[in-house]
């Protein structure tokens, strides 16, 4: 099953980067743009409750199709690019195991927990 979520994740993935491929940007801010939902993680410094609802609404797939989709009605290319990295980063993110996090700890995710043997 593992295996088959990757492979669903790296499908996303591809989708999403063909997404930002149309914005035309230089690849150092598209590098700068794509790790920028892991500010997220820096609620952790307030504590684990709101590091894991910062890092999770940075990370979340519904939260980036709704960007997308406004951005779309709206004829707003900002949100449209917005969604399109919050839900590319999010499948690289998953294909790597790291998963939206639960309040106890950064490590334990919806995928299981981080650093898992």
């Amino acid at each position: 099953m593992r295996t088959a979520i990757k492979l669903e994740e790296m499908g996303m993935f591809i989708f999403g980067l063909v997404l930002i491929r149309g914005f035309g940007l230089e690849w150092r801010l598209l590098l700068i743009l794509f790790f920028a939902p892991d500010l997220g993680a820096l609620g952790y410094l307030a504590g684990p409750r709101i590091g894991a609802f910062t890092y999770n609404v940075l990370h979340h797939k519904g939260l980036a199709l709704g960007l997308y989709l406004l951005g779309v009605v709206i004829s707003q290319p900002d949100l449209i690019l917005a969604g399109a990295i919050i839900f590319t980063h999010s499948s690289f993110d998953r294909i790597l195991g790291f998963g939206l996090k639960h309040t106890d700890s950064f490590q334990n995710t919806h995928l299981g927990r981080i650093g898992k043997v």
